[in-house]
């Protein structure tokens, strides 16, 4: 008898398999991004131009080749409507819609159309509509919307547009996901932990998994070692997202991972990377630093003492290794952020994580600008800055901020 899960990872049907995908060696940067029309719009100004007339002009073009009897025409004035007042996630939203509206009813029919002309989509991040469209307009239609993401990924990301389907049906869908952990091909196997990451940025939480972490385990451990980088920084911050809520479940099992694995201790560094720059010691021992620094300082300093908003701050750091063996260090910066009403808020940088050896010397210069953010507002007054190495806090600066 055959599970859900087989149905919907055997060997692709015809369509999908006769075009072209893209390369498993190329990738194109994508930002994080969310299909929730109410996330955060930061990256709008830059990222809303890829979906231009031009952008939808081109997909008019495949479809008058793909698929003659959908109206094209009809596709463009759908698309263009008072698009200069659209944000980058409407943009996408719009594209998905006006493809359904000129597709056919029949959804495996629509399917066959956008995989065929999925290939010729540029630039690839507007690929992101088809996962979109499947998400909004196939959840219907389990074993072939999951065939149709398992495809669309190479060329974007069906990071987004699997989530409905694991909101839907947590058990059905991770079966599913679970085998793609295994697939040959990085971009699916990518898929399977970054979709199932419980806070994905951006995007809606998925509460099952957030409450239970074992879940996607299997996930995990499957990718602990994948030699795909694209792959573990993924399974990386799908357990970074975990510590945010159950770090004792992160660290017990990273413990019981083979760390001399390059690979496995690679996740495990960028997965405790909160929890590091929180000082969490037992975090700090899993990658080597639990201990205090056998250091002297020589030199913590910042400049200029006094600036003014879009300046730039310059911190030196001056250390020797007073050890008798090599140490690993995890060296940050804590930024004490004056805030209305006299408030302050913390917020940590890292500055180098390193092996040093006995006697070694280790300077460190980092420029960072003094600038608003739509995420951050700055306030005038005195900036407090704490040095701290494996956790512990070894040195202190401060400098001025005025405004206006």
């Amino acid at each position: 008898m055959r599970n859900d899960a087989d149905a919907t990872t055997d060997a692709l049907p015809a369509t999908l398999t006769a075009a072209r995908r893209p390369s498993a060696c190329t990738r194109p940067h994508l930002l994080p991004i969310s299909l929730s029309m109410n996330a955060p719009t930061v990256t709008d100004t830059a990222l809303k131009h890829i979906f231009d007339e031009g952008c939808f002009a081109r997909v008019a073009d495949l479809l008058r080749t793909a698929a003659p009897q959908c109206d094209a025409e009809r596709f463009m004035a759908l698309s263009l409507q008072d698009l200069d007042t659209l944000s980058l996630m409407q943009r996408l939203r719009r594209m998905a819609d006006s493809l359904h509206a000129v597709l056919p009813d029949d959804y495996s029919e629509a399917l066959d159309i956008l995989v065929a002309i999925a290939p010729g989509i540029k630039p690839v991040f507007a690929t992101l509509a088809l996962p979109d469209f499947v998400a909004r307009y196939g959840l219907h239609a389990y074993d072939e919307s999951m065939q149709a993401l398992k495809y669309f990924t190479p060329f974007g990301s069906s990071e987004y547009g699997v989530r409905p389907f694991i909101r839907q049906d947590p058990a059905r869908a991770l079966r599913t996901m679970r085998a793609w952990a295994g697939d040959t091909d990085p971009h699916v196997r990518r898929l399977a932990s970054e979709g199932t990451r419980p806070r994905l940025p951006w995007s809606f939480h998925l509460d099952a998994l957030a409450q239970d972490p074992e879940l996607a385990a299997p996930i995990l451990e499957a990718l602990r070692s994948d030699d795909s980088l694209y792959v573990r920084k993924s399974v990386a911050n799908h357990l970074n997202d975990v510590t945010k809520l159950h770090p004792t479940w992160v660290m017990d099992r990273l413990e019981r991972w083979p760390l001399d694995n390059v690979h496995c201790a690679w996740i495990a560094r960028h997965a405790l990377r909160t929890l590091i720059k929180r000082g969490d010691k037992r975090a700090l021992a899993i990658v080597g630093a639990g201990t205090r620094a056998e250091i002297t300082l020589g030199r913590f300093a910042v400049a200029p003492d006094t600036l003014r908003l879009g300046d730039t701050l310059t911190l030196h750091v001056d250390i020797t290794s007073t050890g008798q063996a090599a140490q690993r260090l995890e060296i940050d910066y804590r930024l004490h952020y004056v805030r209305a009403g006299a408030n302050l808020s913390t917020k940590v940088f890292k500055l180098r994580a390193c092996t040093i050896a006995p006697g070694e010397r280790l300077v460190i210069t980092r420029k960072q600008v003094i600038r608003d953010f739509s995420t951050r507002k700055h306030y005038a007054g005195r900036h407090e800055i704490d040095l701290m190495i494996n956790g512990d806090t070894l040195g202190h600066a401060q400098f001025d901020l005025r405004i206006g």
